[in-house]
């Protein structure tokens, strides 16, 4: 069991602790990592205040990214599972701590670790909240710099809302994501922020439990809007097409946890109740949850912009390690590759794939084993049919009625079955 701490800078070190992270903080102490330390400065910045249990959330997410990135699964018995306990500051610990069964299960489906959460005082909102200025946008989308967030935030304005949009900055994206915000909707607010983790050693690589920065992000910042200020309930829109939500492994050795959890329908479930619980007012909703990526193109409300825009979105698993160019092989390009094709519009992603073709046979490809685990995937449904695949990864328990969700794993297949067939995958 590893042991991490996330307090504030002021707060004592917990006897037991393997590595103590500093939150909201731009310390350096030696032997200590932070995290969060620019976003109380960035908040401050844009006059905006989040309320105390936001605040707490976001701590949360902060010092699980913070966990994730420090504990080594190569030191982990089988090389993967980990096992993390999980001590975080916050303002209300006796309420967070009634929520930590929950999450703890949460955080376990994500990353496929074994967590232990607790939580203890002497955390809470890190900037002064005087001189607020409540924000007039009706509800958060998230945006990504992804082809699925950017589709989703022409859609909200389509529908007639006024977003504030939300990114989580990321080498690479951060000026498309401004590019992005300046065209779909130039009168609304575009907040960047990162969780900035920095372990006090090397970071580990796989990171699966990242993305709940940016759900904390949108918490932050619903509860800056008036209308949630007025009591009402804030929308914080998530999309993400539902084929990659489910997640479903494509064959019997690639694990779920391979890849992220973040907007899988059960682990958003747990993440909105734990909301609720604390009266946060914030209705976290992915409307594509029975769309494939394809289908999302094909539906989006300015075909016009889209076309403008899809270029220079973000897809691929391997974006930084190809130098910020599409790899074209892992399983996050082959899904935007078949989506462009069942879209029927010439796939001219900006930059192109370093690795174009699929079917090559040299020593450079032989590490992308993700070509092989799809045409793996596609031959088992067509062999075996669907419930070869997903196995009892989509039940009741998990999603209440699976049947759309798999009908969305189905299309998806397909929908990856004809970019192998296009390309003449051996």
């Amino acid at each position: 069991m590893t042991r991490i701490a996330c307090l504030p800078q002021d707060l004592p070190d917990i006897p037991g602790t393997d590595t103590r992270f500093d939150i909201y903080a731009n310390s350096r102490i030696n032997g200590r990592g932070r995290v969060g330390d620019l976003v109380p400065r960035r908040l401050r910045k844009l006059g905006l205040a989040p309320s105390g249990q936001a605040w707490d959330f976001a701590s949360f997410a902060m010092a699980v990214v913070a966990a994730d990135e420090t504990v080594s699964r190569d030191r982990s018995p089988d090389g993967w599972t980990r096992q993390i306990e999980l001590t975080v500051a916050v303002a209300a610990p006796d309420f967070w701590n009634t929520q930590a069964t929950r999450l703890t299960q949460a955080l376990r489906f994500l990353s496929g670790d074994i967590w232990e959460i607790r939580f203890i005082g002497g955390g809470g909102a890190p900037a002064p909240r005087t001189g607020a200025r409540p924000r007039p946008e009706d509800m958060v989308c998230l945006l990504s710099g992804g082809m699925d967030s950017l589709i989703g935030a022409i859609d909200v304005v389509g529908e007639g809302l006024n977003p504030l949009l939300v990114s989580q900055m990321a080498k690479g994206d951060s000026q498309d994501q401004k590019l992005f915000a300046l065209n779909i909707a130039p009168s609304s607010r575009h907040l960047q922020l990162n969780h900035h983790a920095r372990p006090p050693h090397a970071s580990e690589r796989s990171q699966r439990a990242r993305s709940i920065a940016f759900l904390g992000f949108g918490v932050l910042a619903v509860s800056c809007l008036q209308r949630h200020a007025d009591g009402a309930v804030v929308e914080l829109r998530v999309p993400e097409n539902g084929f990659i939500s489910q997640n479903v492994p494509l064959t019997p050795l690639r694990t779920g946890s391979l890849s992220t959890r973040t907007t899988h329908p059960f682990f958003l479930r747990l993440i909105q109740e734990t909301l609720d619980d604390a009266g946060l007012r914030v209705r976290i909703h992915n409307p594509y949850e029975h769309q494939t990526k394809g289908e999302m193109l094909r539906g989006c409300a300015d075909p016009t912009l889209l076309e403008q825009l899809v270029d220079r979105s973000t897809s691929c698993g391997r974006y930084s390690r190809t130098g910020f160019q599409h790899c074209g092989r892992c399983v996050p390009c082959q899904v935007r590759r078949g989506a462009y094709l069942a879209w029927g519009r010439p796939d001219t992603t900006q930059g192109g794939y370093k690795y174009g073709p699929l079917g090559q046979n040299d020593v450079r490809h032989a590490r992308f084993d993700d070509v092989r685990s799809v045409a793996i995937a596609i031959e088992t449904v067509r062999r075996r049919g669907l419930d070869a695949l997903i196995g009892g990864s989509m039940n009741r328990e998990l999603l209440g009625n699976p049947a759309p969700y798999r009908q969305v794993v189905q299309n998806g297949i397909a929908e990856l079955a004809a970019l192998h067939a296009n390309l003449r995958i051996p």
